[in-house]
This record gives structure tokens, sequence and C-alpha cells, in this order.
């Protein structure tokens, strides 16, 4: 499924059943529990990993689209700004960005 799409059956299915669509303090908020569930689900190996994993992308596309944020197009800027980059150990060996983009 593309994100566009994702994120505009997200926010009518909020629409539709009366959800929060305008605090986006709140959102933020549920969106913290959404990925402490899914912590715990991957941390117990419980088998609703995916389903815990698909809440915190909708919370996040609701978030969005709160925010008037096409998030189908960030996500391909930021996977195109992240393919430029260049990591590298420093002295206490952790993984540190070498490069300015």
């Amino acid at each position: 499924m593309d994100i566009g799409d994702a994120q505009k059956l997200a926010w009518e299915n909020k629409e539709l059943k009366g959800f929060n669509t305008t605090d986006v303090a709140l959102e933020f908020g549920l969106l913290t529990a959404e990925v402490g569930e899914a912590f715990t689900a991957w941390r117990k190996g419980l088998p609703d990993l995916g389903e815990e994993l698909a809440d915190v992308f909708l919370y996040l596309a609701a978030l969005a689209q709160m925010n008037d944020v096409d998030l189908g197009s960030e996500v391909a800027r930021k996977i195109e700004k992240n393919a430029g980059r260049t990591y590298g150990r420093n002295d206490h060996g952790a993984l540190v960005r070498t490069s300015t983009s």
C-alpha cells in the first residue's frame, strides 16, 4: 500500500469513528503508547507485533495529516538523504555520521 493512500485512509477512519483529529499533543502521547505496546510485543515474542507496528504507523500518519505533512513525500526525501550519508566508528567504537548531508 502507498504511504499517501494509507495516510488518507487512516485519517478517514479517525473522522468516521470520532477519534482525535485536533489535539496534536494527545496524538503524540497515543503514538508513544503504541510504540510501547509494539516494544512489549517484540520483547515478549507475542504474535501481534505486526499489528502493533501497524498501529504505530497509523498514529504517525494521523500526526502527519494533522500537521499538513505529506508523509509519503517526506519518507522518500529522507530515504534519499540518508542514502547519501556516510558513517564510521569513532574512538569509542560508536557509529557516527562522517558526511555533512
